[in-house]
């Protein structure tokens, strides 16, 4: 059974984690810098955190030099996150990669930034509300 599974840029271009060929390695970013494309089978910007929500977040980072998780929950970012989540239209976005998982292609890999050893990340989010959708405990 394919597996819902997540990873962060630098662990791709460092070879820490290799999918498989049949893997499916989705990027979940809205702005896509680093080269992160050229690892990546696609990305999907509809499942990447709005934009109203990273603006308020990086606008509390950057004010009164806040670590990143405290920015975090300053803005709530998981409820608002969570809550973008239930739009209709990213919605269909997940069922659409759900769909694709059930093809039985392979694992479907989640992919942005954040290190998740070291900070919070919506990705993490994401796998659960698509385990949830999809009916699995991965």
């Amino acid at each position: 059974m394919s597996q819902i599974r997540d990873t962060y840029h630098a662990a791709l271009r460092h070879d820490h984690v290799e999918p498989a060929e049949e893997d499916l390695v989705v990027g979940v970013v809205r702005h896509p810098v680093y080269g992160i494309e050229t690892l990546l089978d696609r990305n999907v910007p509809a499942l990447a955190p709005p934009e109203a929500l990273l603006g308020d977040f990086e606008a509390v980072e950057e004010r009164d030099d806040r670590t990143h998780d405290e920015a975090w929950d300053e803005v709530n970012f998981a409820e608002r996150y969570r809550e973008y989540l239930q739009h209709a239209a990213v919605q269909q976005v997940m069922d659409d990669l759900l769909g694709e998982l059930d093809s039985g292609k392979g694992d479907l890999w989640l992919v942005c930034y954040e290190n998740t050893d070291d900070k919070r990340c919506h990705r993490t989010i994401l796998q659960e509300v698509l385990r949830e959708r999809a009916g699995r405990s991965d």
